[in-house]
Parts: C-alpha cells; sequence; structure tokens
C-alpha cells in the first residue's frame, strides 16, 4: 500500500499493545470474513489508521472516522454502536436525501443502507457546506468540503 495524507498502511500484529489501541474483536474477525463489500484491504487500512490515531472503538475501527463518519457515529448509532435505522432515515429527510428506492431488506441490508447514504449524504454535505440534525445546522470544516465537493 502507498502513503495517502493519513500516511503509510501499517499491518501490525492487531494485539501489539505498543501500535495503539487493541484491535476491536468485531473487527478482527470481520477482516478474515469471506464475501464481504468490503474488501479486506480497506477494512485493515480503517482498522490501522484509527488504531493509529488512538482510537478503540469498533466505530472508528470500521470507517474512514472522518468529520462526517464521527458526525453520523454521534447522531444515528445506538449506546451499543448499532445504527438506529430511524434515526438515520430521519437525518437523509432532513438534508434533502431521497433513500425512497432503498427497499431491499435481505442480508446485510443495514451495511449497505449506512454506506450508500452516507455516500449520497456525502454528496449533499459537500455541496452545501452543512449537515442538518434535528434541525440544528452544523457547519462542515471547509477541509473536509473541498476533499469531497465534485
Amino acid at each position: 500500500m502507498s502513503n495517502s495524507e493519513y500516511g503509510p498502511a501499517i499491518h501490525a500484529d492487531p494485539m501489539d499493545a505498543e501500535y495503539g489501541p487493541a484491535l476491536h474483536p468485531d473487527v478482527a474477525a470481520d477482516l478474515d470474513k469471506k464475501r464481504s463489500v468490503v474488501r479486506n484491504e480497506y477494512k485493515r487500512k480503517y482498522a490501522d489508521r484509527a488504531r493509529e490515531n488512538g482510537h478503540a472503538s469498533k466505530l472508528a475501527q470500521r470507517s474512514t472516522w472522518d468529520w462526517l463518519a464521527q458526525s453520523l457515529a454521534g447522531e444515528v448509532n445506538g449506546p451499543d454502536g448499532k445504527l438506529d435505522v430511524a434515526r438515520f432515515l430521519a437525518l437523509l429527510d432532513a438534508n434533502g436525501v431521497d433513500h425512497s428506492r432503498w427497499t431491499n431488506r435481505s442480508k446485510g441490508w443495514e451495511g449497505r443502507l449506512r454506506m450508500t447514504g452516507r455516500l449520497a449524504l456525502q454528496r449533499v454535505v459537500a455541496a452545501s457546506g452543512e449537515l442538518v440534525v434535528e434541525g440544528d445546522v452544523l457547519e462542515a470544516p471547509a477541509d473536509w468540503v473541498a476533499k469531497f465537493r465534485n
């Protein structure tokens, strides 16, 4: 893997305490999962980046953990870290994201909804520079907007 704006990808032993927080057990188990939508190299990259930055949570180790990921985690995930679908759909509605076509409820649907919704929301927020959350407007950081604006 090449260097990126986040630094080189690090592939240390998942339990190496000197490297940073331990790899979350659910994330470690998911790394070897076959037939996943997300390729293992990206799963590892997300986990490595989170650990490198001192984040031990499953949410941080399974996402880009950028400004939008952190904002969404705080707004649409329950105390157990699982997606609250009703809150997520309400947030999409508040930001003008049409999710009416995403009705598939087969195995893995919540993950697909979260990923597809995040990408659609990312475009909307990058274009407007704002994220609407329960009537409040959060201003997106300029560097985040510049990175994702089309």
